[in-house]
């Protein structure tokens, strides 16, 4: 398990790929939940909590403690112990860098990106989101390979990238989600940036969601941070087939100017982790 991002905030955004949350049987959860654009994503969840300590402030809520538990890894998916349904959920997750004025964000800088499994649990009546999304040690995962962002805006080098996903099982590799362009995301580019800021700044302990700021703030504002954007469409295989152990999962970001996704599954049958214009997450089941 790398130990590269321990000093970074961990977020993820929900709702932000069509049809997403409906596969995922998670509509319910945000029924509640209303936002001022209808293709606006639901809200932001904490996957992970560096350095937290209660903070001298009113807070609305404490977080669970297994937040603060470091979940990422590059190479191994832990099952948890309980007997629960365990999705991959592929992404793209962006490294961005934070600045503050007067206890809010000011600004988010994405420097790179990368593939990235927002794994979760598939459980009805969970409180928050959180409490699907980090169950302890490797119950995320992100890919060694970073790919620098030139400009994260259209004409930017995320325009020529595309991500898809695969589940191995009895050595059969077969598509988990479906293979699309990044641009497809809902909200991205400056959109997605500004939407992320006010959000944080902004989101209460309603529903599924929850107090950011308050967490930010007993973090001691972390000035870097790992969001992952949202989980793309499922493929019908996808959808209805969870994880076991011995598994093996792909999640690949390419450079789709350059590589066909015939291409993408022969660099995964060779075993070819580290082309240029690639970013491959592999892990293995345990």
């Amino acid at each position: 398990m790398s130990s590269k991002y321990k000093n970074y905030l961990g977020l993820g955004i929900a709702g932000n790929f069509a049809l997403h949350l409906a596969q995922a049987g998670e509509l319910e959860d945000f029924k509640d939940v209303i936002t001022a654009d209808e293709a606006a994503p639901k809200g932001i969840f904490p996957f992970y909590l560096p350095f937290y300590t209660p903070s001298t402030h009113t807070t609305t809520r404490v977080p669970k403690k297994i937040l603060t538990i470091y979940p990422l890894s590059s190479d191994t998916l832990q099952l948890p112990k309980a007997d629960v349904n365990i999705q991959i959920e592929p992404e793209v997750v962006l490294i961005c860098e934070i600045c503050y004025t007067d206890d809010k964000v000011e600004s988010i800088t994405p420097t790179h990106f990368a593939a990235y499994n927002d794994c979760s649990i598939r459980v009805s009546g969970a409180e928050k989101i959180s409490d699907k999304k980090n169950w302890g040690a490797n119950s995320k995962g992100i890919s060694p390979t970073l790919i620098p962002i030139d400009k994260f805006k259209e004409s930017g080098v995320m325009d020529n990238y595309s991500i898809c996903s695969f589940l191995k099982r009895d050595n059969l590799l077969t598509p988990y989600g479906e293979n699309v362009m990044l641009n497809g995301y809902n909200y991205f580019y400056s959109k997605l940036t500004k939407w992320i800021k006010n959000q944080i700044n902004t989101q209460e302990n309603f529903g599924p969601l929850e107090p950011l700021s308050e967490y930010i703030d007993a973090c001691n504002y972390p000035s870097k941070m790992l969001i992952s954007i949202g989980a793309t469409r499922y493929t019908e295989y996808g959808e209805t087939t969870f994880l076991k152990e011995n598994d093996e999962i792909f999640v690949v970001v390419y450079k789709h100017k350059i590589y066909s996704f015939e291409d993408v599954i022969a660099t995964i049958n060779d075993n070819e982790y580290l082309k240029k214009g690639m970013s491959i997450l592999h892990q293995k089941v345990i």
